[in-house]
Protein backbone atom coordinates (compact mmCIF):
# COMPACT_ATOMS: atom_id res chain seq x y z
CA UNK A 1 0.00 0.00 0.00
CA UNK A 2 1.32 3.65 -0.94
CA UNK A 3 0.23 5.59 1.92
CA UNK A 4 -1.59 8.98 0.62
CA UNK A 5 0.47 12.23 0.00
CA UNK A 6 -1.07 14.51 2.58
CA UNK A 7 -0.59 11.43 5.26
CA UNK A 8 2.56 11.48 3.66
CA UNK A 9 3.46 15.84 4.19
CA UNK A 10 1.68 15.26 7.28
CA UNK A 11 4.04 13.17 8.90
CA UNK A 12 7.19 15.21 7.09
CA UNK A 13 5.85 17.82 9.47
CA UNK A 14 5.87 15.94 12.74
CA UNK A 15 9.73 14.89 11.43
CA UNK A 16 10.68 18.39 11.15
CA UNK A 17 9.13 19.80 14.31
CA UNK A 18 10.51 17.47 16.27
CA UNK A 19 13.99 18.08 14.88
CA UNK A 20 13.34 21.63 15.41
CA UNK A 21 14.29 21.39 19.54
CA UNK A 22 17.16 21.78 20.70
CA UNK A 23 18.13 18.75 22.80
CA UNK A 24 18.13 16.78 19.63
CA UNK A 25 21.10 14.51 19.01
CA UNK A 26 22.62 15.52 15.86
CA UNK A 27 22.60 12.00 14.41
CA UNK A 28 19.24 11.43 15.16
CA UNK A 29 18.59 14.72 13.72
CA UNK A 30 20.82 13.10 10.37
CA UNK A 31 19.01 10.43 10.20
CA UNK A 32 15.12 12.26 10.03
CA UNK A 33 16.67 14.10 7.74
CA UNK A 34 17.53 11.33 5.38
CA UNK A 35 14.20 9.81 6.26
CA UNK A 36 12.45 13.66 5.40
CA UNK A 37 14.28 13.27 1.83
CA UNK A 38 13.19 9.89 0.81
CA UNK A 39 9.32 10.31 1.96
CA UNK A 40 8.99 13.38 -0.14
CA UNK A 41 10.85 11.82 -2.72
CA UNK A 42 8.04 9.22 -3.15
CA UNK A 43 5.43 11.93 -2.29
CA UNK A 44 6.53 13.89 -5.05
CA UNK A 45 7.08 10.55 -7.62
CA UNK A 46 3.30 9.67 -6.46
CA UNK A 47 1.54 13.14 -6.52
CA UNK A 48 3.02 13.39 -10.07
CA UNK A 49 1.32 10.60 -11.86
CA UNK A 50 -1.83 10.38 -9.54
CA UNK A 51 -4.70 11.87 -11.63
CA UNK A 52 -3.37 9.94 -14.62
CA UNK A 53 -3.29 6.70 -12.63
CA UNK A 54 -6.65 7.33 -11.00
CA UNK A 55 -8.85 7.89 -14.39
CA UNK A 56 -6.71 5.12 -16.17
CA UNK A 57 -7.95 2.89 -13.23
CA UNK A 58 -11.03 4.08 -13.07
CA UNK A 59 -11.79 4.07 -16.80
CA UNK A 60 -10.54 0.54 -16.89
CA UNK A 61 -12.58 -0.30 -13.88
CA UNK A 62 -15.92 1.39 -15.42
CA UNK A 63 -15.33 -0.94 -18.46
CA UNK A 64 -15.60 -4.13 -16.30
CA UNK A 65 -18.91 -2.82 -14.07
CA UNK A 66 -20.48 -2.90 -17.87
CA UNK A 67 -20.55 -6.25 -17.62
CA UNK A 68 -22.53 -6.65 -14.78
CA UNK A 69 -25.52 -8.04 -17.00
CA UNK A 70 -23.20 -11.10 -17.62
CA UNK A 71 -23.42 -12.22 -13.98
CA UNK A 72 -27.13 -10.79 -13.13
CA UNK A 73 -25.83 -7.12 -11.95
CA UNK A 74 -27.15 -3.70 -13.08
CA UNK A 75 -23.80 -1.76 -12.42
CA UNK A 76 -24.83 0.60 -15.41
CA UNK A 77 -25.09 3.74 -13.65
CA UNK A 78 -21.88 3.08 -11.90
CA UNK A 79 -20.25 2.02 -15.41
CA UNK A 80 -21.78 4.89 -17.03
CA UNK A 81 -19.81 7.99 -15.11
CA UNK A 82 -16.77 10.08 -16.39
CA UNK A 83 -14.04 11.43 -14.91
CA UNK A 84 -14.40 15.46 -15.73
CA UNK A 85 -13.38 16.55 -12.51
CA UNK A 86 -10.11 16.05 -12.18
CA UNK A 87 -9.27 16.44 -8.99
CA UNK A 88 -7.70 13.83 -6.88
CA UNK A 89 -10.16 14.06 -4.06
CA UNK A 90 -13.03 13.78 -6.49
CA UNK A 91 -10.91 11.34 -8.58
CA UNK A 92 -10.47 9.04 -5.60
CA UNK A 93 -13.81 9.03 -4.02
CA UNK A 94 -14.97 7.84 -7.81
CA UNK A 95 -12.29 5.06 -7.73
CA UNK A 96 -13.50 4.18 -3.84
CA UNK A 97 -16.80 3.87 -5.01
CA UNK A 98 -16.21 2.04 -8.75
CA UNK A 99 -13.86 -0.55 -6.88
CA UNK A 100 -16.69 -1.11 -4.40
CA UNK A 101 -19.17 -1.89 -7.49
CA UNK A 102 -15.91 -4.14 -8.81
CA UNK A 103 -15.68 -6.27 -5.50
CA UNK A 104 -19.62 -7.19 -6.27
CA UNK A 105 -18.75 -7.94 -9.97
CA UNK A 106 -15.94 -9.89 -9.05
CA UNK A 107 -18.00 -11.79 -6.28
CA UNK A 108 -20.97 -12.66 -8.30
CA UNK A 109 -18.22 -13.91 -11.25
CA UNK A 110 -16.80 -16.15 -9.12
CA UNK A 111 -20.85 -17.61 -7.93
CA UNK A 112 -21.75 -18.00 -11.28
CA UNK A 113 -18.56 -19.28 -12.78
CA UNK A 114 -17.72 -16.28 -15.57
CA UNK A 115 -14.30 -17.24 -15.69
CA UNK A 116 -13.71 -15.20 -18.53
CA UNK A 117 -15.20 -11.93 -16.64
CA UNK A 118 -13.51 -13.19 -13.57
CA UNK A 119 -10.09 -13.31 -15.69
CA UNK A 120 -10.67 -9.74 -16.83
CA UNK A 121 -10.97 -8.62 -13.16
CA UNK A 122 -8.03 -9.90 -12.13
CA UNK A 123 -5.99 -8.43 -15.36
CA UNK A 124 -6.94 -5.20 -14.31
CA UNK A 125 -6.40 -5.87 -10.51
CA UNK A 126 -2.61 -6.86 -11.53
CA UNK A 127 -2.56 -3.61 -14.02
CA UNK A 128 -3.59 -1.76 -11.01
CA UNK A 129 -0.80 -2.98 -9.02
CA UNK A 130 1.68 -1.71 -11.83
CA UNK A 131 0.09 1.29 -11.93
CA UNK A 132 0.97 1.75 -8.04
CA UNK A 133 4.89 0.42 -8.55
CA UNK A 134 7.14 3.28 -7.50
CA UNK A 135 10.66 3.75 -8.99
CA UNK A 136 12.42 2.64 -6.14
CA UNK A 137 10.21 -0.58 -5.53
CA UNK A 138 12.43 -3.69 -5.24
CA UNK A 139 10.29 -6.07 -7.56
Amino acid sequence: MIPAVPAVLAEIAGIAVRNALPDVHPADRASSLGLSAALLGMAAEVWDGMAARLVEENRAVRRLLARGGEVGLDLAALAAGSDEDLRISVLKAANDALRAGLIDLHAAAEAKGAAELEAAIWAELRASTERRKLAASPV
